[in-house]
């Protein structure tokens, strides 16, 4: 038997005026746990929206600054009281949240605060080691009950995870294009794939107008259209094709850098370096009109084009394309790829841009 399952959303600036409507229905007693940042721009509004429901809140609580089994171990007596799981914030908040409940067998609601991944919509978690280095993929087929998105509360945040969140989504069309090049999909993957268009098309058309609302605090159909291809087309990809095809090159690519000092000082953000990584895979997969059409929007709105740009060196390369080979971004594939390879791509991106 196949199972696929998918979140419903609301979208809007009174989005959390559906809580008590969906929540209801799953128990009583609410745990939020979430980014410190995201809890101090939701958490009023959350508590605001559920007043005179049948919802009362156990606690709210910060996540512990990183998507790590330990935090999830340090969480797991905190929620232990709850009927269900708010996970507030980005991208490594919700994915704690989300490992949590799927280890605890709670229903869990995201509420992102920011559009920079697709993670409030997926059922895979990243979970990190303490010092933000990857550890391993968390699998399952749950996932969130249902999706909040208040696009005043985006809208609000920095521009810059909008910025890095729509590099994170273009690479889910290109990555899973490549990656099942070779197969032949079956109905849900198939499905996938074709939905992956909406990952690209939305984002370079509004991407630079988004960005522009975003700066200025404004709500705009721009804007939610982008926060929808961030959050929700990529998300319901992620959700409709097997795992193999929901990563590639560029994904791999991005856990490699993971390991360099000079990525995490500097506050790399993680769609920040897989925007680099879509111009490496497309330069190794020989795309090279394709290439230079991302090419051309990284620039238009600041993405990273270079090795400079994400602070990483060419000797940097070696220690980062073998630990980008050692995960399972690029074990389903339409050739072998090698480490001289990724290698060669980002040293063929480098010559063109010099």
């Amino acid at each position: 038997m196949q199972r696929t399952m998918f979140p419903g959303y609301t979208v809007g600036t009174d989005a959390y005026d559906d809580i008590a409507g969906v929540c209801e229905q799953y128990g009583k007693k609410v745990v939020i746990i979430g980014g410190e940042k995201a809890l101090a721009a939701a958490k009023d509004k959350i508590l605001k929206a559920i007043e005179g429901s049948k919802l009362e809140v156990a606690g709210v609580h910060w996540y512990g600054g990183e998507a790590s089994l330990e935090n999830v171990e340090m969480l797991r007596p905190k929620a232990a009281g709850a009927d269900m799981i708010f996970a507030v914030g980005g991208g490594k908040a919700i994915d704690a949240c989300k490992v949590l409940a799927h280890d605890t067998k709670k229903p869990f609601f995201t509420f992102p605060t920011i559009a920079s991944t697709c993670a409030a919509c997926t059922s895979l978690g990243i979970v990190y080691h303490p010092d933000g280095s990857l550890r391993e993929y968390s699998f399952s087929k749950i996932p969130p009950n249902h999706i909040f998105i208040d696009t005043e509360i985006i809208a609000n945040a920095p521009v810059r995870y909008l910025w890095a969140g729509m590099g994170d989504t273009m690479a889910k069309h290109y990555e899973c294009t490549i990656s099942s090049r070779n197969d032949t999909p079956c109905h849900s993957d198939a499905m996938g794939i074709a939905l992956s268009t909406m990952c690209a098309a939305p984002i370079i058309r509004w991407g630079r107008q988004a960005m522009t609302d975003c700066e200025e605090h404004r709500v705009s159909d721009e804007l939610t259209e982008v926060v929808l291809a961030i959050i929700v087309s990529t998300g319901f990809v992620s959700n409709f094709v097997q795992v193999d095809y929901t990563t590639g090159m560029a994904h791999a690519l991005y856990n490699g850098f993971t390991i360099l000092p000079a990525i995490e000082a500097n506050h790399h953000l993680h769609g920040e370096i897989v925007s680099y990584g879509i111009l490496v895979m497309l330069t190794v997969d020989k795309q090279y009109e394709e290439r230079d059409r991302v090419l051309a929007f990284n620039k238009s709105i600041g993405l990273p084009t270079r090795l400079a740009d994400i602070d990483v060196t060419v000797e940097d390369l070696p220690a980062a394309t073998e630990k980008a080979l050692q995960g399972i971004d690029v074990r389903v594939y339409p050739y072998e790829v090698t480490q001289q390879m990724l290698i060669d791509g980002v040293m063929e991106l480098e010559a063109l841009q010099k």
